[in-house]
């Protein structure tokens, strides 16, 4: 009999706790994984790979162990033209996003025809792999979903990338690891919320939108515009290069920081950047000595500042 009361209290708070932990954790997690994965989910996460933050292939948030976002014009087999297709290249080694390797969190009719006609089971880490998107009917509903173009089309990781200049790669999955690691989304959201922001900011994404990608840097700030379809607001990359410079560029009374250092130690064309001049430079222009600010270096290919724009480009 002794503490009687207590052993009574203690279960039924275990009983609280664990059913708590169920219906907010379990239920949930159900039926989002029933929901079917629009067409925008699957693009997100073959270009954003794995994971979009910290994981055991990028301790560091460097942006390594991400896929290459490619245009093609022309088939990388037979190097016949072909309509501009973007596929997403996986060298060898690089960790596949949750849609390849568990599918069933695509949803009923995305997994089906990823895997029966996209053949997406055949996909091998240790040699990587080209996914494309494409469309097909299932029980009469036109649906996308992913092909592996390695096993359909003989498009070789390697091979793909060869076939196509720098301009038509695009960084993006590393590019979200330099959002998130530089703290972009503690100002910045990507999920419009009001019906006042959708009229500026664009629509809203639904809950289809987000299968296979991890984290969703939604934020839960917003101390600056919501950036879930910036590139479609503004597709000027010259824009970017200045904004991400230096802010006042471009908007004289801007809170955001500058990030000239992604641009690292060299421009495009293997200069050294002069740092100390550059904003000795600004400084006589914004003091009325200079007609013109200084010119800002164009990011090396290689270079964090090029990822994080290419990012922005692909938030459309």
């Amino acid at each position: 009999m002794a503490f009687r009361e207590y052993k009574i209290g203690v279960r039924m708070f275990a009983f609280a706790l664990g059913s708590s932990m169920i219906i907010t954790l379990y239920f949930p997690s159900v039926d989002m994984a029933s929901v079917q994965a629009t067409e925008y989910a699957l693009k997100r996460q073959l270009a954003y790979g794995r994971i979009g933050g910290f994981s055991y292939e990028d301790p560091l948030l460097k942006g390594w162990g991400k896929p290459v976002t490619v245009t093609l014009d022309k088939d990388p087999v037979t190097g016949k033209p072909i309509e501009p297709t973007e596929a997403y290249v996986y060298p060898p080694g690089t960790p596949f996003p949750s849609g390849i390797t568990h599918p069933r969190i695509l949803g009923e009719g995305v997994e089906d025809l990823s895997v029966s006609v996209g053949r997406i089971s055949e996909a091998n880490k240790e040699n990587g792999a080209v996914f494309i998107i494409r469309e097909g009917e299932f029980q009469g509903q036109t649906v996308a979903y992913i092909e592996n173009a390695t096993a359909t089309r003989g498009w070789q990781a390697q091979t793909t990338l060869a076939a196509v200049s720098d301009d038509a790669r695009q960084y993006v999955g590393s590019g979200k690891i330099m959002f998130v690691r530089e703290g972009c989304w503690w100002c910045h959201t990507l999920l419009p919320e009001q019906t006042q922001d959708w009229q500026y900011f664009g629509a809203p994404p639904m809950l289809g939108d987000f299968n296979g990608e991890s984290p969703t840097a939604f934020g839960s700030d917003r101390k600056a515009p919501d950036l879930l379809h910036v590139a479609s607001r503004n597709s000027s990359r010259e824009w970017m290069k200045l904004h991400f410079f230096n802010p006042r560029l471009v908007q004289p009374h801007s809170i955001m920081p500058r990030y000239d250092y992604l641009w690292g130690e060299v421009d495009a064309e293997g200069n050294k950047i002069d740092y100390d001049r550059w904003r000795a430079e600004y400084d006589e222009y914004v003091e009325g000595k200079r007609v013109y600010p200084p010119e800002v270096p164009e990011p090396h290919p290689d270079s964090e500042a090029r990822k994080l724009i290419d990012f922005m480009m692909f938030l459309k």
